[in-house]
């Protein structure tokens, strides 16, 4: 399958829908041979069509190219809400690309195509989808329904968010989901996608405010989204360089060997703080490492969707 569209800036992330089917339906093939075969609440099969069922879910489609009768075995309406809250602060724009790929995506684009990948399964499904998107201020709001016209718009601000390089915008995580969970009233399935890095020195009000999310029986899944080869394992070549804060903008010239042991160290010791946390508050927690495919994006979405039903 040739995944490989080039996404040119000036034109915006016009092609995110098509990829993101793509990613879907190569996600689906490989479940077919996973233990997700046959997962009703998801994913429409066929069964040969036997005479005196009722024809109320033949796929005539299936039809004209077959010759033969088939029914879709799993055809109910769930009607399940969900919202997709996206963080689209400057630090989800690392690294900084003028045109994407489907294996050349900075935090932001990986994040915009895993959301629409969701939202390609929640339409087959007729399920309602909202949308945030937050950095230093909340940029974007839509309930959840589930018409066509709302899943264009939304994919239409997933396209905007990738392109808009924002500029020294801080993240401020989590007064933004305080202001969210307010918001989502009836049960839903959230999904959050962040990179966890924010301007309070105190990750508790982070933490509480995902502790938030969880009111009114909401279901949350945590992508975390990070470059694990630079932002975990600090892997740059050892030549001098100038390190920024793209929130910021403070900066430090350093050799990488010279503090590496202790930043990937002080890192991995925060995000299994932050594993531990999502654990004792129910969140599913799910790494989202950008230089990966979409598999596991999609796989915690199945199985917490079960929990759900």
């Amino acid at each position: 399958m040739n995944l490989r569209h080039e996404l040119n800036k000036a034109e915006g992330f016009k092609n995110l829908e098509l990829l993101a089917k793509q990613v879907v339906e190569g996600f689906i093939a490989g479940m077919h041979k996973s233990p997700f075969h046959g997962f009703s609440a998801e994913f429409a099969e066929h069964k040969i069509y036997n005479q005196g069922e009722s024809t109320r879910h033949i796929d005539w489609k299936l039809f004209a190219k077959t010759d033969k009768l088939y029914t879709k075995r799993y055809d109910d309406e769930t009607n399940l809400r969900c919202h997709i809250i996206l963080d689209n602060s400057s630090s989800m724009h690392y690294p900084l690309l003028n045109t994407f790929s489907i294996d050349k995506l900075n935090k932001v684009a990986f994040s915009a195509l895993a959301a629409a990948s969701l939202m390609q399964i929640l339409k087959r499904q007729r399920d309602a989808v909202g949308l945030s998107i937050y950095s230093n201020a909340y940029d974007y709001y839509a309930p959840e329904k589930g018409s066509e016209r709302h899943h264009q718009m939304l994919l239409s601000h997933l396209s905007d968010a990738v392109v808009s390089k924002p500029k020294s915008k801080q993240t401020e995580t989590y007064k933004f989901l305080h202001e969210i969970a307010e918001k989502i009233h009836r049960r839903s399935l959230i999904f959050l996608f962040t990179d966890m890095f924010q301007t309070s020195e105190n990750p508790e009000t982070l933490f509480e405010a995902l502790r938030h999310l969880k009111y009114n029986k909401h279901e949350v899944i945590l992508f975390h989204v990070f470059d694990k080869s630079k932002e975990l394992k600090f892997d740059f070549d050892n030549t001098p360089k100038r390190f920024i804060d793209v929130e910021t903008g403070e900066y430090i010239n350093l050799y990488s060997e010279s503090i590496k042991e202790n930043y990937s160290k002080a890192v991995a010791d925060y995000f299994n703080t932050l594993r531990l946390k999502c654990a004792q508050y129910k969140i599913k927690y799910v790494e989202a490492d950008i230089n990966q495919d979409f598999n596991n994006i999609l796989t915690a979405y199945m199985i917490e969707r079960q929990k759900f039903a």
